[in-house]
């Protein structure tokens, strides 16, 4: 069963619940939930139609501004980002929009336009997306290349920290989130891409492409 991150092909088992199994990688230490027990694109949709995510909401902007001031003091409007994973109330891109920023947003079940998926971007938000990732290498992969040299990639996901403390997480009761990363997850994957990366209090990760950067591998 190979790790939907970098491919490798050495899993080993990591942690049982009553509901599924989890496995990690020997590679990349990502810890993943096997295909088999991952949700339909119907039943994944329905989780997330009961999410409510105001714009209008304070405490939601305050959780939100975790990941916007650390990309704010990085990158200045009217620099042009895309907010990745926008769910049922975009509200991320609707606070850099505010703040002088030109935002795009996608989707793939509430703003699914590909067109923005063509452009290239001064930064780019996935606010927790990572976790719900089936192919978290691809997508990744993605994002890395429509960002332009010098670009920024911001992360906000909970971090796995180890086995023990994982039995009893709460993050991995969701049923829709598969993949959970940790530093040295982020760590593997930047070095693997030549970039710097900047861990912001316990869940939000920066990543720089360099001025000159091929595509990611």
């Amino acid at each position: 069963m190979p790790c939907p991150l970098c491919r490798h092909g050495h899993t080993v088992f990591y942690h049982q619940d009553e509901r599924r199994p989890y496995r990690q990688c020997g590679r990349c230490r990502l810890v993943f939930v096997p295909p088999a027990y991952r949700l339909s694109p119907t039943v994944e949709k329905a989780h997330y139609d009961l999410h409510d995510n105001d714009p209008g909401d304070p405490g939601y902007r305050r959780f939100l501004s975790r990941l916007f001031e650390p990309m704010r003091e990085r990158v200045a409007p009217p620099a042009q980002g895309l907010d990745f994973g926008s769910g049922p109330g975009p509200t991320l891109s609707l606070m850099f929009a505010e703040a002088g920023y030109d935002m795009a947003i996608y989707d793939p079940f509430y703003a699914p336009d590909g067109r923005v998926l063509r452009r290239t971007y001064d930064f780019i938000t996935a606010s927790e997306v990572a976790e719900h990732l089936y192919a978290p290498g691809e997508v990744l992969t993605r994002l890395w290349n429509l960002l332009r040299p010098g670009g920024w990639l911001g992360l906000m996901t909970k971090l796995v920290s180890d086995q023990g403390a994982f039995a009893n997480w709460h993050y991995k009761l969701d049923p829709t989130h598969v993949c959970f990363f940790s530093r040295e997850t982020f760590a593997w994957w930047a070095g693997r891409n030549g970039c710097e990366v900047d861990f912001i209090g316990k869940d939000v990760i920066l990543l720089r492409k360099p001025p000159h950067s091929p595509s990611a591998v």
